[in-house]
């Protein structure tokens, strides 16, 4: 969840914060669970909710004490270019349209099948297909440009 959360935020300090959230909305709403459905796809609907809900409202929350770089290399292997690899791919995920990273982040990065992503993003699995085929593309594109 919390990989999924950063993903959709941008950094681990929103995608924390979003964490938290889809969390305490989850169990204010737990009435709202049906049983026998997964409670995972649930979660992850509720923060695909929340994070929308955010973007329309365009609010910031505070900034941290350090820049987003220094805080992602606490805590690091010390592997430079694992590092740097992995910071690629953030920063190439990050140019992708949402509708495009959430399918790349759902499929590729948590491991949903097509139609459980496209039930967490409500639509058609064809839909999530397409995007997730544009998204990966595009990614690929990227990260071969900066490469470069």
């Amino acid at each position: 969840m919390r990989r999924f959360a950063i993903g959709l935020a941008g950094n681990p300090a929103d995608g924390d914060d979003l964490c938290q959230m889809t969390i305490e909305r989850a169990l204010t709403n737990r009435d709202k669970w049906q049983e026998g459905t997964r409670l995972d796809s649930w979660m992850y609907r509720i923060m695909r909710n929340i994070r929308i809900d955010e973007a329309r409202a365009s609010s910031r929350r505070s900034e941290t004490f350090v820049s987003e770089e220094a805080g992602l290399a606490i805590g690091a292997d010390g592997g430079q270019e694992a590092t740097v690899e992995l910071s690629n791919v953030d920063r190439a995920l990050a140019q992708l349209p949402p509708e495009q990273r959430e399918a790349v982040l759902l499929v590729m990065v948590e491991g949903y099948a097509y139609r459980e992503a496209a039930e967490i993003v409500d639509c058609p699995v064809g839909t999530l297909n397409s995007r997730l085929v544009r998204g990966r593309d595009a990614l690929l594109a990227i990260l071969e440009g900066e490469a470069r």
